[in-house]
């Protein structure tokens, strides 16, 4: 079941990243990949059972893509607004805008 957004974009943009671990997950994506246990390090006092909560529903909603590698061990990357490993698109800087808006 689909949730019904708000026409505003702005409105959107917030009801999206409304919680305190998604903006840090943002964040720390913004300045590129990361896999499970540099996000988990780098934003702070998080448990991995909502780390990974938020990192789904943000994966869902589009925010935050998701790598798999088929490698022994497996290896998950995640990234906001790029490639894999590669530069932050136009992305950031609309993240950037409405920081700076608020």
């Amino acid at each position: 079941m689909e949730r019904e957004l708000p026409a505003c974009p702005v409105e959107t943009t917030l009801l999206m990243i409304s919680d305190k671990w998604k903006v840090l997950i943002l964040r720390d994506l913004l300045d590129g990949t990361k896999r499970f246990s540099e996000l988990r390090r780098s934003v702070g006092n998080v448990s991995q059972k909502v780390l990974t909560a938020n990192l789904r529903q943000m994966e869902r909603d589009g925010l935050v893509h998701r790598e798999v590698y088929p490698e022994v061990p497996p290896r998950v990357e995640y990234f906001a607004d790029r490639k894999p490993g590669g530069e932050s698109q136009a992305g950031h800087q609309g993240y950037e805008r409405l920081g700076n808006s608020l």
